[in-house]
């Protein structure tokens, strides 16, 4: 951020680098994310001492410490620095906040691409790594590096068109309660908690809320809210807490409406990204190499029967057919799509009922599946979603068939009773979607402050 004066300009940033000896110095400014400025000195003989302290003064500032510099712009050509037309002559500077000497890591060793890291090994000087781990524990240094405050800057981006999209499809937005009795959607991986001495946890998603919505005649309705998984994985694509994009809307005559409304929702997001967010995916992509996932203009979608033919083609097909599909079956799946398709990103429909929740519709030709669906992109599921129950006296023989708990979810099956629309939806993991439309190998990267099994600071 800079400001002018009389005698020149002043301009505030972090300090990239220093270079001080005898009389001169130079200085890379850091201001904001992606921009760098060229700051110098040089001796000046008609105030020497002066000039010497500034010199001095200059060359002991820590690296990271924020500053306050003045001085006047002049035209160079500087290679080094993204602003490469002028460089700020200095005259005076002020330390704002000052860092330490010595760092957990240096940003610039934290923004190379891992490949040039691994061809400096054999050299004779090779880079530092800097380790995910200490990487989260200092985030906020993490975050610092130009590419991972691009993911951040993206994933904002990602909600806003996310909520732009829905908003124009005539949905509104929700917020629902995230404290929840009983155990939530019934399922055993919540994080528990007391209410005023009664049982209560952590939601695990805003589902049954978000249908009592739509039982509320608020037809369309969409959150993007927190959701809450205690589940003890360890892979490089699970949270424990996770943002969810949600959205839930009564249907005319197909579930598969929803699924159209999620897909104009992601082709929003996707060309929405590269149009507006260009510098940002620039960085991101400057030190973790990926190209833009590809989309179709109508949806792809698959049915089981379908995915089921195309895995044993690809040597991946379940030994049981009615099960649900592993990692490697979703990638090898997203692969021979991406071939015969075209897409990085479809739909898979009609589940079989026994892999889905105890709210989903079954399929009314054939009880054993399911009128739901999942959304793939790049060969990882990132959203699932299906046709609710809203029949009362059927949604309460599934609850017993699953062996779950009737008295949590007397209120949303009374819901039902009281008269409500067919309705489907869908839930996004906003992490999720960045990673892989990044190409990122790690969800972590995705997530501001991440919590798994093992991280619950900073």
């Amino acid at each position: 951020a800079g400001s002018t004066s009389e005698r020149g300009v002043w301009v505030r940033g972090r300090v990239a680098s220093v270079r001080a000896k005898g009389n001169t110095c130079f200085l890379v400014l850091r201001c904001g994310p992606f921009d760098t400025l060229q700051v110098c000195h040089f001796k000046d003989k008609s105030r020497p001492d002066v000039s010497k302290s500034l010199i001095k003064f200059a060359g002991a500032v820590p690296l990271e410490s924020v500053v306050d510099l003045h001085g006047t712009l002049q035209d160079a050509n500087v290679k080094s620095c993204s602003i490469d037309n002028v460089e700020l002559v200095m005259d005076k500077l002020l330390v704002v906040s000052r860092a330490p000497v010595t760092l957990p890591f240096l940003i610039e060793d934290a923004s190379r691409p891992t490949s040039v890291i691994e061809a400096s090994q054999d050299t004779d000087r090779p880079f530092a790594f800097v380790h995910q781990d200490t990487r989260l524990t200092y985030r906020w240094l993490d975050l610092r590096v130009p590419a991972n405050n691009a993911i951040m800057r993206i994933q904002g981006g990602v909600c806003r068109l996310f909520r732009e999209a829905l908003t124009r499809e005539g949905f509104t937005e929700i917020h629902t309660p995230k404290l929840v009795p009983g155990e939530s959607e019934g399922g055993a991986d919540v994080f528990r908690t007391d209410y005023f001495g009664n049982p209560a946890c952590l939601a695990q998603s805003p589902q049954l809320y978000k249908q009592m919505a739509v039982a509320s005649d608020l037809d369309r309705v969409f959150e993007v809210g927190p959701v809450f998984r205690a589940e003890r994985s360890h892979t490089k694509r699970h949270l424990c807490e996770f943002t969810g994009l949600d959205l839930e809307m009564a249907i005319d005559e197909h579930y598969l409406e929803a699924v159209g409304v999620v897909h104009r929702a992601f082709l929003n997001i996707f060309r929405g990204l590269e149009e507006d967010y260009a510098r940002e995916l620039a960085a991101v992509r400057a030190q973790y190499p990926s190209n833009p996932p590809l989309i179709t203009d109508e949806p792809v979608v698959l049915r089981w029967e379908d995915a089921m033919e195309l895995l044993e083609a690809e040597g991946e097909k379940p030994e049981d057919t009615m099960s649900d599909l592993t990692s490697a079956q979703e990638v090898a799946l997203g692969r021979a799509v991406l071939r015969e398709r075209g897409t990085d990103f479809f739909a898979l429909a009609r589940y079989p009922l026994a892999v889905r929740p105890f709210y989903t519709m079954p399929c009314p030709d054939d009880a054993a599946f399911s009128n739901s669906y999942d959304l793939f992109l790049r060969g990882q599921e990132i959203c699932s979603g299906a046709q609710r129950v809203h029949d009362a006296d059927l949604l309460e023989r599934r609850v017993e068939d699953a062996g779950l708990d009737r008295s949590c979810l007397d209120s949303y099956i009374t819901s039902f009773r009281h008269g409500c629309k067919p309705h489907a939806g869908a839930g996004v993991g906003l992490e999720r979607v960045v990673a892989l439309y990044l190409g990122l190998d790690n969800v972590r990267k995705a997530s501001l402050f991440p919590r798994d099994p093992t991280r619950l600071e900073p």
